[in-house]
């Protein structure tokens, strides 16, 4: 095992796991991180998972890569350990939110409370080798993380998909969308965001609208 992964989602990804991918998936990672420095923390590698119950998701959201800078990376998206700075696309979400719910955004970038709230932080490749972005991608991540939207989209209802920017939105793109609210912009980077293609989206209070129709709680986005 690579790392611990709670009993839930082991039973839930117990036939994904037994893949041959995943065993070569497995070995790369461990080789990896005995070699290099790798991000996030062994421990947090499946954080997203393990912070956030399936029976519990209301929410995902689809991030890249964990950040590859030391310190940062968590195992959940966007987020950062408390006591480092925001990252850009990270303000870019808080601004959104503080403009869309006209509340006040936290001063740290751990998103850990989404997380304990049903929002899945998924990053579509979970662990990356220091300072060079996108070293573990193809190595079979992707399709893991492809299963597990799988399993969401098959086997729930009423979930909201947060898809941002071209590679999330090509990564939901077989997401059901007749039962399931899929909510698609450009990605919150500033290259994106400076283009018009962020702001104003309005995703955080369509996600609540939406589950309060579903009768679940809302989201608290602070």
């Amino acid at each position: 095992m690579l790392a611990p992964l709670n009993p839930e989602w082991t039973s839930i990804l117990k036939n994904e796991m037994e893949q041959p991918y995943f065993k070569d998936l497995s070995a790369f990672v461990e080789e990896q991180y005995k070699k290099h420095q790798c991000f996030p923390p062994k421990e947090r590698i499946f954080a997203a998972l393990n912070n956030c119950s399936f029976d519990d998701i209301k929410v995902v959201i689809i991030g890249q890569d964990p950040y590859h800078k030391p310190h940062l990376a968590n195992g959940l998206c966007f987020s950062v350990n408390s006591g480092m700075p925001i990252p850009a696309s990270l303000q870019n979400i808080y601004k959104e939110i503080q403009e869309d719910l006209g509340v006040q955004t936290p001063s740290h970038g751990n998103l850990i409370q989404w997380a304990k709230q049903g929002v899945l932080l998924l990053n579509a490749t979970l662990t990356v080798q220091v300072h060079k972005a996108g070293s573990h991608q193809k190595k079979g991540w992707e399709q893991f993380t492809d299963a597990i939207i799988n399993i969401i989209s098959t086997k729930k209802e009423g979930v909201v998909f947060m898809l941002w920017g071209g590679y999330a939105k090509k990564k939901g793109a077989k997401v059901a969308s007749e039962k399931h609210l899929i909510l698609q912009s450009g990605h919150p980077s500033p290259l994106s965001a400076n283009r018009g293609l962020w702001f104003g989206n309005k995703h955080f209070s369509q996600c609540n609208t939406y589950l309060k129709t579903r009768k679940k709680s809302k989201i608290d986005w602070v």
